[in-house]
């Protein structure tokens, strides 16, 4: 048995509420919002009709969802919950590319710091005198002088 007060879409829509109105348990007096934003989605014929096709059991979350659903269309007129649904998916996914990032960032660190130093990158103190450089650095200028006599005779084009 309800209380004597009839429910929010009773009220909404200025009509005596039975004992058996469908509207009562999902919509109750209390929030009158919630059927007002549905009504003016759906309108009452509709949910009325979508209520009494489920099972009981079901009615309830049928509700929330047109209550969800409403909302969504209300504030996004063209694509309602299928754009908050889109904007979460793009969010998601741009989460899991960050996480993604993150985790190579910690396995390549992890692996710098489980790995030893080569000596060839061994840092040096000082960088402004060239006979203390790494032997890498000691290059040849960029005239492709070769300094090894052996290299000289073992020439492909002569």
């Amino acid at each position: 048995m309800r209380s004597c007060s009839p429910c929010a879409a009773c009220k909404f829509l200025r009509r005596r509420c039975a004992e058996d109105c469908i509207f009562a348990p999902y919509f109750p007096s209390q929030d009158p919002h919630r059927f007002a934003i549905v009504h003016k989605v759906f309108g009452a014929s509709n949910i009325s009709k979508a209520l009494q096709e489920l099972p009981v059991d079901q009615r309830g979350d049928a509700a929330s969802s047109m209550v969800y659903e409403a909302n969504a269309r209300v504030r996004d007129p063209v694509y309602g919950c299928v754009g908050a649904i889109s904007y979460l998916q793009n969010q998601v996914s741009q989460l899991q590319m960050q996480l993604t990032v993150a985790q190579t960032e910690l396995l390549r660190i992890k692996m710098q710091q489980d790995l030893p130093s080569p000596p060839y990158l061994a840092p040096t103190n000082n960088f402004n005198n060239i006979d203390s450089q790494p032997e890498y650095l000691n290059f040849p200028s960029s005239t492709n002088v070769i300094q090894d006599s052996s290299l000289k005779t073992e020439s492909i084009w002569t």
